[in-house]
């Protein structure tokens, strides 16, 4: 009589998807691609310039990167269960800054913006770092082929700021000229750039070894790490322009940012007799995109309003009511206003450490 082999069942890998396919698509997963097609037909100009169109700037810098920073606020201060569950960190973490902040000013305002600047790439980093773990939370994969994900992602940032610190002729800066400390080094870049392309020739390698012994591709995964590391090559590397820089900088970290934020902030399904406190925050209703938007892009365009009306006095046109203020030029009181200002900022860059934990 013969035999019949029973073949285990093969097990169904789901896509692991933060909110669908769709949203993660077109507001995580799909900035860095769209950045990059408009950066492809930008005038030859601004890819290799200084200019940055003023419309450009609104749009890029205070509606996106400036507005992101105040997105915190919906998973800290205006969140009742974190607000009391982190009630000391959100107090200690904006006056120590502050506080750190007016030091390092009267010390030298380039400190101040050095180390605000790499604060801020930290920050950058570490947010595409998180959005990986979250693309491989469903994976059992071997502990070599994490590690290595975690060396891609980190490298897929890494290579291109340290490249920027071994080519000082850049035509943008993170926050003002001299922020980054630079070294025209042409073998370190070329040494940096072997190197980077081992890593991700080892990358594609374990790809293509995974979905030949399982029959696995994490979708999200790997468009997570191509779109990080075209964003960051493009616009810091090949080319060399203001605008391309901050188009892709921006946009490829600010509304991904933004979309965590407002899905993490939805309600999860509660029983009638049960209603969930979140289910009645304000921006959760009907209209709940347009008061978050609304929101963040008011404070964005008040808070560079007071920066530029007090300090910089570069945006005029944009601006028009707030050149109204004093310029303040006093270094005493600019150590003051300077930290001050930047404090929205300055917090964000710590509590997303802290907000985006397991169990936070």
């Amino acid at each position: 009589m013969p035999t019949t082999t029973v073949q285990p069942a093969t097990v169904l890998f789901r896509q692991p998807w933060i909110r669908s396919a769709g949203f993660d698509g077109l507001w995580i997963l799909g900035p860095p691609f769209l950045a990059l097609l408009i950066v492809a037909g930008l005038p030859a100009t601004y890819r290799a310039s200084g200019q940055m169109p003023v419309l450009a700037w609104v749009g890029l810098v205070v509606l996106i990167d400036v507005a992101h920073v105040y997105s915190t606020l919906f998973r800290t201060y205006l969140d009742p269960v974190r607000r009391r569950r982190f009630r000391h960190l959100l107090w200690v973490v904006p006056l120590s800054y502050y506080v750190a902040g007016v030091v390092l000013h009267q010390a030298g305002s380039l400190w101040f913006w050095r180390v605000l600047a790499y604060a801020a790439v930290f920050h950058f980093i570490r947010q595409q770092y998180g959005f990986l773990r979250l693309y491989s939370r469903q994976e059992t994969a071997r502990t070599d082929h994490r590690l290595l994900d975690q060396v891609v992602i980190y490298a897929a940032t890494l290579y291109p700021v340290l490249w920027w610190h071994l080519a000082p002729t850049r035509n943008f800066n993170w926050f003002i000229y001299g922020d980054f400390v630079q070294l025209d080094w042409p073998l370190g870049r070329q040494l940096l750039t072997v190197l980077y392309v081992g890593l991700l020739g080892l990358y594609l390698l374990k790809e293509v070894w995974r979905w030949q012994t399982t029959r696995q591709l994490n979708l999200p995964r790997n468009l997570l790490v191509l779109g990080t590391a075209a964003s960051w090559y493009v616009g810091i590397v090949l080319f060399n322009g203001d605008l391309a820089f901050t188009l892709l900088n921006v946009v490829a970290h600010g509304i991904p940012y933004l979309a965590l934020i407002w899905t993490t902030s939805q309600p999860t399904p509660a029983p009638s007799s049960e209603p969930s406190g979140i289910s009645r925050r304000w921006w959760q209703g009907r209209y709940g995109v347009g008061l978050f938007l609304g929101l963040l892009f008011g404070l964005a365009y008040l808070e560079e309003g007071i920066w530029d009306g007090l300090v910089w006095r570069e945006h005029a046109p944009v601006f028009g009511w707030f050149q109204q203020l004093p310029a303040v030029t006093n270094s005493i009181w600019l150590s003051l206003l300077v930290p001050l200002l930047a404090l929205p900022q300055a917090t964000h860059y710590v509590l997303d450490g802290f907000i985006w934990r397991r169990g936070a």
